[in-house]
């Protein structure tokens, strides 16, 4: 479960002090710090099969896109900031950012082309609220990568079975498709990516 660290403060103030020198991820919601639990072994292979696979894919095509290890992710609408799994960035926007060389934070979606959330435990943030502020700031594709199916029934169904969604927006909002064991993924940014749900969720059982 995630833990509440402390009074309501600014993204300034957040990120004055955050991280500090625990090595301990932080996120910000609505004013509040959030420590993030800390992942287990299968949820960290899945993110690195998934930068390996879009890395290779973004190169092949010549994108000037990159995976950056620490950046945050700033909706304007509120005093909330993200640490995503894995954060696709178009480098070429990256002047347009304004918090980008004091602070390394994005704001606009036009520099993320992808973000990708892995379901942990507090799998209600990736369902709802990073959600709706991802689609709020209009980032074109979000997928919710829920190999432990730990979801709500309303989003991977009865009985839970690990599910693999892309979000894509259209008309300011998202429409999700659902992938599950050898659906091949359909993904807007990387149309020719040659990947099943199964074969990301198996990355998370490497013997």
């Amino acid at each position: 479960m995630t833990q509440v660290l402390r009074k309501v403060v600014t993204f300034d103030e957040f990120v004055a002090k955050y991280p500090d020198n625990t090595g301990q991820r932080y996120e910000l919601y609505d004013g509040v710090v959030v420590e993030m639990p800390q992942p287990t072994g299968d949820h960290e292979e899945i993110i690195v099969f998934l930068s390996t696979k879009i890395t290779l894919e973004y190169s092949r095509l010549g994108l000037r896109y990159g995976i950056p290890k620490t950046v945050l992710v700033k909706p304007l609408e509120n005093e909330s900031a993200y640490s995503p799994d894995l954060l696709l960035l178009n480098l070429t926007n990256l002047v347009n950012e304004p918090r980008w060389k004091k602070e390394s934070t994005v704001t606009q979606a036009a520099s993320i082309p992808l973000v990708i959330e892995v379901v942990s435990t507090n799998w209600r943030d990736d369902y709802l609220k990073k959600y709706a502020d991802y689609e709020e700031m209009g980032i074109s594709e979000y997928w919710i990568v829920d190999y432990g199916a730990l979801g709500g029934r309303e989003f991977i169904g009865k009985p839970k079975q690990p599910t693999f969604l892309v979000c894509c927006l259209e008309e300011g909002e998202y429409r999700i498709s659902k992938f599950r064991g050898d659906d091949r993924i359909q993904s807007p940014t990387f149309p020719e990516l040659n990947l099943t749900a199964e074969q990301i969720f198996r990355a998370g059982t490497v013997s």
